[in-house]
């Protein structure tokens, strides 16, 4: 482990420009780079610039497309906090976590459990399968407690200044 493993890390240096180039992609992912640029009154070279430096400080990360589970027929998604046996057995779930596609988050918390999951099946019968089959076979895991979403109101991103 390095020293630096439990310091929170910093935030990142940005300022008003970059702060609405952020609001504009973080609301569109594809929206171009020119219209953005219009939008900000600078030049195209400019926000892509921005854009770049964002991309390699770490501000932003990633390029993807977003999957309705619903329109693939996953209709049930469910919370589950695990309870472990020992601390000692954390790696060891999650790498066994990792390989269950139907769980789709995996959180190392505080409190009552020690690892939080986010699962998406087909239906609750797929799920109890998942459970019975999958989640109470792996080693280490002591009990779980599940949560089934009813309905998701809002997801968002942190704000932007």
């Amino acid at each position: 482990m390095k020293s630096n493993d439990y310091l929170e890390e910093k935030p990142a240096d940005i300022d008003e420009l970059d702060e609405k180039i952020l609001k504009l992609i973080t609301k569109n992912a594809r929206i171009p780079f020119l219209e953005v640029a219009r939008e900000c009154g600078v030049s195209g070279a400019a926000i892509h610039q921005r854009v770049q430096r964002l991309l390699n400080i770490g501000v932003v990360y990633g390029s993807e497309f977003i999957v309705s589970p619903q329109k693939l027929g996953y209709n049930t998604c469910a919370y589950m906090g695990i309870y472990l046996e020992k601390a000692k057995y954390h790696t060891q779930v999650v790498h066994a976590l990792r390989e269950i596609p139907e769980v789709v988050e995996c959180h190392y918390t505080t409190g009552a459990y020690a690892i939080f999951i986010k699962i998406q099946t087909k239906t609750n019968k797929h799920l109890k399968r998942m459970i019975d089959n999958d989640l109470q076979n792996i080693e280490g895991i002591a009990r779980t407690e599940t949560f089934i979403s009813l309905e998701m109101d809002f997801k968002r991103q942190v704000p932007i200044k």
